[in-house]
């Protein structure tokens, strides 16, 4: 697989990404557990002034908190619906996309899976042949604890992890720098590039 590639699929991840493998939604529906993702201040800014805006597609929403992209204050906050639970936290049906307005050029992540175990997020990246990349670090994995919240008149248990961070590993923001025919150091290496929160619910046995 070419680095470029590689590279495309850790874009994409990221912003797709969600939480940890070690909780599992029973009834895992479309809008029954979901995924919150928050870009850190100044990232929605930085992609902006290079040209390059960030978006969702299927069944994710997004939305943005600040005045406006360009803002040094703004952030991209991503919702997207666990539709999946095999390994980790996946999400089916969603994609994240990076798409570069100069040149239309972009990256998409397919079905992102966040794993706190292995510390990372993968996905599936189209433009590189369908391969399953590892493309963010779960810099927290090993303290993230999920807090349990049982409703026995619901009977309905809830799993939330919060406060998980991502950052690109190292080399991968010049890759996305190069696959979106950006210039090179558009991007810092090891740039944090957010948040994220996990609710899952199930059923109380």
């Amino acid at each position: 697989m070419k680095l470029r590639s590689t590279i495309a699929i850790a874009v994409s991840s990221l912003i797709l990404v969600a939480f940890p493998n070690t909780a599992i939604a029973d009834a895992a529906k479309p809008g029954q557990s979901m995924t919150h993702m928050k870009t850190a201040a100044g990232v929605a800014s930085t992609l902006e002034a290079a040209g390059v805006i960030l978006y969702v597609q299927g069944g994710a929403t997004a939305a943005l908190i600040g005045e406006n992209l360009s803002a040094p204050t703004s952030q991209v906050v991503f919702h997207i619906p666990v539709t999946a639970n095999k390994a980790g936290v996946q999400h089916v049906g969603s994609n994240i996309i990076f798409f570069n307005t100069a040149n239309n050029q972009y990256l998409t992540l397919k079905n992102p899976v966040i794993d706190l175990a292995k510390g990372v997020v993968s996905a599936v990246v189209p433009q590189a042949g369908n391969a399953k990349v590892d493309i963010l670090t779960i810099t927290n994995a090993s303290t993230a604890k999920p807090k349990i919240t049982n409703d026995k008149k619901t009977k309905q248990r809830t799993t939330a992890y919060t406060g998980t961070t991502l950052v690109l590993a190292p080399g991968v923001a010049a890759t996305i720098a190069s696959v979106l025919g950006l210039p090179a150091g558009s991007l810092p290496d090891g740039l944090a590039f957010g948040t994220a929160d996990v609710t899952l619910y199930s059923k109380l046995k």
